[in-house]
């Protein structure tokens, strides 16, 4: 239909003089300047709602609300579809019924590992959708120069040809933020490629002038403030902060008493790194709204994050509230306070199985992406001058790590695990093929009394992490990695206890997201077995190689302080 076509349908349907396309009846929508529950049809016309505050509309499609709370569709403002370990378009079959009708994802994980042909392949998969998914460029391709191996490097040449595309929003988290301070020459080219554009923040515990710096380069988001002052700060220095809670990553409940319907035109919501086993116990965005609105949010703040104050941020201005000219994505709830979601308007089309089924096939790519060398016990040997050596701290429901100086079992010039003080092996493993490198470290805190876990997901380069009381077992889980195109692997024993193939990137199963939580539910029981306390140890795994965040972190070049963004002697 041409736009003059559109127009005059659209302004006959919302005066009521024609039938629209769709009209929900007999429901009451959550009015987000008001706070009120509107009893009113909504009337839209292909993907635009065009009447309100009415009850006599009529429609070619009518549906009974029931009663139920209409809301708008929630908005995803930062989010990496690799982390939920199935390719787009099974994640918009996973979370579009829960009500996330616009995501605004950063391909950061496929890049490191495939280049820019990652653009092109979520841009191909978004034009699919029904999901609105759009593109941040991922700014930080390798997230650092000098302290990993990653498997490809985008500068802003490269970022180029994909700026306009319809679907890419601008620059996506800005994570490396000594070199925004320091001016580094790659990073200006690329802050002022996108200059007037948005640029997405990441910046954890940056504060006083060094905040100021950062913002001034025009970066307007931030997801990774993890206290009420930190964000507070942030958000009066002009950033909008995105509350996050993710599967790893939690700062909801820190974060939720500084949403106010004072604030909420400044915060949206986030889940960053959601895996399916958490979506499916726990739920997506309804699981951050209701749990907002239980730890005391207003629910018109929980709910105006949720989604006009998100699209605003991003500069998506046409949608965010039930009302004329908006776009019609709509959340049918049973109970608004739990936020019960039972139905869901995306575009203008009702989401049901018929919407998935009718979307043109994208074919996988980064197949045979895992090219690490074979190895055996010896390589993950942990040489050192003494017993004393910096061990990685892990944080239970955080991403960031503290440094724990241990004395260890020395001989030989060769530091030994110490089960007694938790002190296991934790080592990276190039897979990209470029040097074969292995760092070798230890970690605290996940518990582990025998085998191994490994994971060829690993933030952000994606080299093979594993983690483990046993080096035999270590050698086990990352060669059986490297047959399996990628994954998670339990091995105990010299034999795989359980396993996942992620053969698309070593990132994505090819697999229904049931059949992905069901085999997840499997690893995790294995990983328990080994002693292992975390709730989530395959995620606090991938996050252990990532040296941005503070503060003691390992990749394939060894052990990195992140505060001083340089290797340190183990």
């Amino acid at each position: 239909m041409d736009a003059a076509k559109f127009l005059g349908r659209a302004i006959e349907a919302g005066q009521g003089t024609a039938e629209a396309d769709l009209v929900l009846k007999n429901g009451h929508f959550l009015d987000l300047v008001t706070g009120e529950l509107v009893a009113s049809d909504i009337a839209v016309v292909g993907e635009r709602i065009v009447g309100t505050f009415s009850t006599d509309y009529r429609g070619a499609r009518e549906i009974d609300a029931g009663g139920r709370i209409v809301v708008p569709g929630f908005v995803d403002t930062h989010f990496h579809v690799e982390s939920s370990l199935m390719p787009p378009q099974e994640f918009e079959r996973c979370v579009l019924p829960r009500g996330v009708t616009t995501g605004i994802c950063d391909p950061h994980e496929m890049a490191n590992v495939l280049g820019t042909a990652a653009f092109d392949w979520f841009l191909a998969n978004a034009e699919t959708m029904a999901m609105d998914l759009r593109v941040q460029l991922s700014s930080c391709v390798p997230a650092t120069d000098h302290l990993e191996t990653s498997g490809a490097r985008i500068g802003a040449e490269d970022l180029k040809p994909f700026m306009d595309h319809a679907k890419v929003i601008g620059l996506a988290e800005f994570m490396n933020f000594p070199g925004v301070l320091m001016r580094d020459p790659g990073v200006m080219a690329k802050l002022a490629l996108f200059h007037g554009r948005h640029v997405d923040g990441h910046a954890p515990l940056l504060r006083g002038a060094a905040l100021n710096g950062y913002i001034a380069a025009g970066i307007r988001t931030e997801h990774e403030a993890t206290g009420p002052d930190e964000a507070m700060e942030k958000l009066r220095k002009g950033m909008t902060v995105l509350i996050r809670e993710g599967s790893v990553s939690k700062d909801l409940h820190a974060l939720a008493p500084i949403l106010t319907e004072r604030t909420s035109p400044f915060l949206a919501f986030c889940t960053d790194d959601r895996n399916p086993l958490d979506i499916h116990e726990e739920g997506h965005f309804d699981f951050i709204i209701r749990t907002a609105i239980r730890l005391g949010a207003p629910p018109l703040a929980a709910y105006r994050a949720a989604s006009w104050s998100a699209a605003r941020a991003f500069g998506l201005m046409d949608r965010g509230l039930v009302a004329p000219g908006q776009r019609a994505d709509l959340v049918l709830l049973d109970d608004l306070e739990d936020c019960r979601v039972s139905g869901v308007v995306a575009g203008g089309r009702m989401v049901e199985d018929a919407l998935f089924a009718g979307r043109a096939a994208v074919a996988p790519i980064g197949r045979r992406s895992v090219k690490a060398r074979r190895v055996g016990p010896e390589d993950f040997r942990a040489k050192g001058s003494g017993p004393s050596t910096p061990v990685i701290g892990v944080v239970p429901g955080k991403i960031i790590t503290l440094r724990h100086d241990m004395q260890l079992p020395y001989d030989n010039g060769e530091r030994r695990i110490d089960l007694d003080q938790d002190a296991v092996k934790v080592a990276v493993v190039e897979r990209h093929g470029v040097n074969g490198n292995i760092g070798v470290g230890f970690v605290h805190g996940f518990g582990m009394k025998r085998g191994a876990i490994a994971s060829s997901v690993g933030h952000d380069s994606h080299n093979i992490t594993v983690v483990g009381a046993d080096e035999a077992d270590m050698a086990v889980a990352v060669n059986a990695l490297g047959a399996m195109e990628g994954g998670f692997v339990v091995a105990e024993g010299g034999k795989v206890l359980a396993s996942i193939a992620l053969p698309v990137a070593g990132l994505m199963s090819l697999q229904p997201y049931e059949e992905i939580t069901a085999t997840l539910v499997t690893l995790r029981h294995a990983a328990k077995s080994l002693g292992v306390v975390l709730p989530e140890p395959f995620l606090q795994v991938a996050f252990l190689p990532l040296p941005v965040i503070p503060h003691l972190k390992i990749t394939d070049k060894g052990l990195v302080d992140v505060d001083r963004f340089e290797l340190v002697e183990a």
